[in-house]
């Protein structure tokens, strides 16, 4: 594509990110709000957006984004954030990252969501999508779900069904660029704890290096983000309601632990963000507020 049409991709992609983040903060918060009291307390707290800025490994300016921050009573710790950053990646950096061998200026846009609710019997999630430019262009994301009470941490679950179909519908809406197996089997591989030999959650979808068809892979995108959007509200007002108790509480901590263990040891995006410059208090806010290891 020419340097004009690119352009125009990456405003219409941003513009999209930054639309989706917003939509999300505000199903977040109506969720916030109607949590039971005789579960949660009162005083529904509100998303804090804190600006950031960065520098590429040069020192030049490198763009940034905003944080979404939300610590209440019934999300215990999530964060949606939003960012647009560009520059050069550092030389050592460079042959990890399809394009920048022979020209090492990139630039990426994306959203993302990790949310940790106080509620054992809710499940947490991640959702992030991004479209990213080197002298190749691509899209890439995905979601996922991990259930932190072992009961609940099957596919025969109620969420787990639920999840799924959301994932797939998006998949199948799109089948000509997202094929929904290859993408499923993806996201078990990629959200695996190889040193415990178990998977993070109960899966989701994720891709990566979506080239086929721009406009095609950028439909999917919305779509992968539109399905979060719908079925993970719903997930935690099906759920929100239901009592639990000090055992309920230990298991959470102790499978929180084990996404700690991921994102450190494995997860791409973590590794990506603090390797060009990014904002580190938004790439480690993945981590749950609490965690355990017995």
């Amino acid at each position: 594509m020419d340097a004009g049409q690119l352009e125009a991709h990456k405003a219409r992609a941003r513009q999209w990110f930054e639309s989706l983040r917003d939509d999300i903060c505000a199903a977040f918060e109506a969720l916030e709000e109607d949590a039971p009291a005789s579960l949660y307390g009162d005083g529904a707290a509100r998303f804090v957006r804190t600006p950031w800025t960065r520098a590429d490994h040069s020192g030049a300016p490198g763009g940034g984004g905003v944080m979404s921050m939300l610590k209440g009573r019934l999300f215990e710790k999530v964060g949606v954030h939003a960012s647009t950053v560009h520059g050069e990646f550092a030389p050592e950096f460079r042959s990890q990252i399809p394009g920048a061998e022979t020209d090492p200026r990139f630039w990426a846009s994306g959203v993302s969501v990790i949310a940790h609710l106080a509620n054992p019997n809710v499940p947490a999630v991640h959702m992030n999508t991004r479209f990213v430019v080197t002298t190749k262009a691509w899209f890439g994301g995905g979601a996922d779900l991990t259930p932190v009470l072992d009961h609940r941490r099957t596919q025969e679950d109620a969420d787990t069904v639920a999840f799924h179909a959301a994932m797939k519908a998006a998949c199948d809406a799109n089948a000509a660029v997202a094929p929904y197996e290859k993408f499923k089997k993806w996201c078990d591989e990629y959200f695996h704890l190889k040193h415990r030999n178990e998977m993070r959650g109960i899966g989701g979808i994720f891709y990566d290096y979506l080239d086929a068809d721009w406009d095609a892979d950028f439909a999917f995108t919305r779509d992968v983000g539109r399905a979060f959007l719908k079925i993970y509200p719903a997930l935690v007002r099906a759920n929100f309601a239901q009592p639990w108790t000090a055992a309920d509480r230990e298991e959470q901590l102790v499978r929180r632990g084990r996404y700690v263990e991921f994102n450190l040891l494995y997860d791409r995006g973590t590794v990506f963000g603090l390797k060009t410059g990014g904002n580190v208090e938004s790439i480690l806010s993945s981590m749950p507020p609490v965690a355990k290891w017995p």
